[in-house]
């Protein structure tokens, strides 16, 4: 791990910055629209309007890297990024919050391909995993210590803002500063979902499916705990077990995807989360400390599943053509993280709370037969 932190420092840098400051804001932003009594489809509605940013800002980003390179998109895409930031500050109509929270899906998801595609560029088949896995880990960190910052602010004023434009702004130090080698010019290759569909189909698929179930369980594991009658310290300790259990587990399994046919193992971690998942579907009352133990192990297969597909889809892409897959590949994803909070909601009104697993189990065993069917005539990454 020490290698793959040195060889993309700047890069990991920056990640963890940008996601101290988006953690930290969009805890700000739940808890100051609670503060000012908004409807819960409001909040609903606001922090949905980020993942329709990310989808249409895909293809925004495409055309911005390949006019002016990774640098530039970056620079232009932060400092977008701290004037919406700060904008919102100033403004306090709630239509007008809906535009601004779309944009700032859009710069951010732009800073992302940057990010993404870079480190995949200059990482070869053999360390693509790791080196997506570290990329991931520091997302995550970045994204828990920009919660647990709002903490050092008590008052829901200006300040949290402030901190947040700060971390977009030393956050496009990193790149702009950096000595490594710089991504090759890209060729004006368009985003042609035929040929992505076609040459990465098990990629994209594994990507869709894994928004809808980290977007469910980011939107609705705090209901699930709570209608399971557990205590708000106990609701904390379990969604904290699985996202922590997830940040655990992406060396480990980037480092395994290095060393066996990711397709493969996209597939055995399907086949767990589905059996993990049933597990939950309230068959069993399961004391608390099985409950977290479940939690973990669902939460070490079910955030590995981007890095692994990122990965898969990497290797089997020309190199002209990464900085459009890493689009398509966060538009998937945005897709499903806007759909799954929808459909398991959707479910757990009609079925009860347990429905939130059986949503997660029929994602993971889709992926399951979809993979195993498509794998057949698939050449893996050891190929």
């Amino acid at each position: 791990m020490i290698s793959t932190l040195s060889s993309f420092h700047s890069l990991f840098l920056c990640t963890l910055l940008l996601q101290v400051g988006s953690g930290l804001f969009n805890n700000y932003m739940g808890l100051r629209l609670s503060a000012d009594s908004v409807s819960e489809v409001w909040i609903g509605v606001l922090l949905s309007a980020y993942y329709l940013g990310v989808v249409c800002g895909a293809r925004v980003g495409h055309r911005l890297i390949i006019r002016v390179g990774h640098v530039r998109a970056s620079a232009t895409a932060a400092v977008l990024s701290i004037c919406l930031v700060l904008l919102q500050s100033l403004i306090d109509e709630k239509a007008i919050w809906l535009v601004l929270r779309v944009c700032a899906g859009m710069t951010m998801v732009i800073q992302f391909m940057v990010l993404e595609s870079w480190l995949n560029e200059q990482a070869d088949n053999q360390r693509r995993g790791r080196v997506m896995s570290v990329y991931l880990l520091m997302s995550g960190v970045g994204t828990a210590l920009g919660q647990m910052s709002l903490t050092l602010y008590p008052t829901l004023d200006l300040r949290p803002l402030i901190f947040v434009a700060m971390c977009q702004a030393v956050g496009l130090l990193p790149i702009v500063l950096t000595t490594r080698t710089l991504p090759a010019a890209q060729l004006p290759a368009p985003i042609a979902l035929g040929y992505f569909f076609k040459a990465v189909p098990q990629s994209l698929l594994t990507v869709l499916l894994a928004g809808n179930i980290c977007g469910a369980f980011h939107g609705l594991a705090a209901v699930y705990a709570v209608k399971h009658n557990l205590s708000t310290t106990q609701v904390a300790l379990y969604t904290a077990a699985t996202v922590t259990a997830g940040l655990l587990s992406q060396w480990p399994m980037g480092w395994l995807s290095d060393r066996v046919n990711r397709g493969n193992l996209v597939r055995v971690n399907a086949l767990l989360l589905c059996g993990l998942t049933f597990m939950l579907w309230g068959w069993v009352d399961w004391p608390f400390w099985m409950m977290l133990v479940l939690a973990s192990a669902i939460g070490a297969l079910q955030f590995t599943l981007y890095a692994l597909a990122s990965g898969l889809g990497n290797d089997r892409i020309d190199p002209e053509r990464r900085v459009g897959l890493t689009a398509m590949i966060l538009m998937a994803y945005g897709i499903g993280a806007c759909l799954g909070p929808t459909l398991a909601g959707a479910l757990m009104r009609v079925g009860g709370a347990n429905m939130l697993y059986v949503f997660t189990s029929a994602c993971a065993l889709l992926l399951f037969l979809t993979m195993r069917a498509s794998g057949r005539s698939s050449i893996g990454n050891k190929s």
